[in-house]
C-alpha cells in the first residue's frame, strides 16, 4: 500500500451521550466517504462531570462503540473510533480505551491510556484522571491494510518513549485521539506532534476534540492535524468542528528513515529493558 487516504474528525462531546454518539458517528460517516481511515478524539461519548463519565462506561464493543463499527462496515473503511470509557472491575474507575474497527466492522484493537492526566497548570487546568480511570498495561501496534497503527491517547504525547516503542514494533502511523486542553495545547500541542514525527519517522494523526464540552468539563484545544515524517503539518483545522482529510505518502517513512536513521542508530543495549509491545494482526 503506497498512500492512504485519512479522514480525522474534530468535534465536541458534552454531557448528552446519545447526541454526542449521534453526532460523532454522523461526522465519520462523512468522513468515511472515500477514505481508508477515520480517527475521531477522545473521550467521544462523554465529555463532563466525573459522575457523568463513570456512568456513560460501557463493555466494549458496546452500545457506545456500535455506531463506529457500523460507520465502518457500511463504508468499508478502518475506524478508530476515539476513545471510550470501558468498563473495569472497578465501577469508580473504567479504563480509557480507545477501539479500532476493521472494514468489515470487526473489532481489531483496542488500547487502553498508559499515562493519566494528573496534573496541576498555573493558572490553567487542574485534574487527577487517575481518580477516575484505571490505567492499561501494555502499548499496542496495530495492522491496518498491513500497515502498522501506534495507538495513543491525549497525555500519552508527554512521553516520547512510548512512541520510540511504538516505531520500533513496526508503526508506521501513530494516532493520538485527544481532548488537549486550550492552555496547554496553545504551546505544547502542536510542537509535541512534530516531535514524535520527527523523532520516529512517522505520520502523526492527531485528531482533537474541541469546545467547551460539558458542565465541569476542560474546555478543549481542537487543532486536529495530519503531520509528516519530516514534521510537516499538512492538513489541520481550527477551533470548531471539522473533517480534516489527507493523502499520505507512506513512501515517507522510509525516506525519512533512511536519511536520518535514529531507529537504525539507537543503542538499546545502553537502556533500561522495555516491555515487549503487544502486536495485533500481521
Amino acid at each position: 500500500m503506497r498512500t492512504m487516504r485519512v479522514a480525522l474528525v474534530q468535534v465536541e462531546a458534552r454531557d448528552d451521550v446519545a447526541d454526542n454518539l449521534s453526532r460523532a458517528a454522523a461526522m465519520a460517516a462523512e468522513a468515511a466517504v472515500d477514505s481508508d481511515l477515520v480517527i475521531l478524539p477522545e473521550y467521544v461519548q462523554f465529555r463532563g462531570s466525573a459522575a457523568g463519565f463513570r456512568a456513560s462506561a460501557a463493555p466494549i464493543p458496546g452500545p457506545t462503540t456500535a455506531p463506529f463499527e457500523e460507520v465502518a462496515r457500511e463504508h468499508a473503511c478502518w475506524v478508530l473510533a476515539g476513545s471510550h470509557a470501558e468498563a473495569s472491575g472497578d465501577p469508580d474507575r473504567p479504563y480509557n480505551t480507545a477501539v479500532l474497527f476493521d472494514r468489515t466492522g470487526a473489532l481489531a484493537a483496542t488500547y487502553r491510556k498508559l499515562h493519566l492526566f494528573d496534573v496541576a497548570v498555573d493558572d490553567g487546568p487542574a485534574d487527577n484522571e487517575s481518580a477516575r480511570v484505571t490505567p492499561g498495561d501494555r502499548a499496542v501496534v496495530a495492522s491496518v491494510d498491513g500497515v502498522g497503527l501506534g495507538l495513543s491517547i491525549c497525555y500519552d504525547l508527554r512521553f516520547p518513549e512510548l512512541y520510540r516503542a511504538l516505531a520500533v514494533a513496526g508503526a508506521k502511523l501513530l494516532a493520538v485521539p485527544a481532548v488537549f486542553t486550550e492552555r496547554t495545547g496553545r504551546d505544547h500541542w502542536e510542537v509535541l506532534l512534530r516531535a514524535r514525527a520527527i523523532e520516529n519517522g512517522a505520520w502523526v494523526l492527531a485528531a482533537a476534540a474541541c469546545g467547551p464540552g460539558g458542565p465541569r468539563a476542560i474546555p478543549a484545544w481542537g487543532h486536529s492535524m495530519v503531520v509528516d515524517p519530516w514534521g510537516r503539518v499538512i492538513a489541520s483545522a481550527g477551533v470548531s468542528e471539522a473533517i480534516v482529510r489527507a493523502e499520505i505518502d507512506l513512501g515517507l517513512v522510509d525516506a525519512a528513515r533512511r536519511q536520518i536513521p535514529v531507529l537504525a542508530n539507537r543503542r538499546p543495549e545502553a537502556l533500561p529493558p522495555a516491555r515487549e509491545v503487544e502486536l495485533r494482526g500481521s
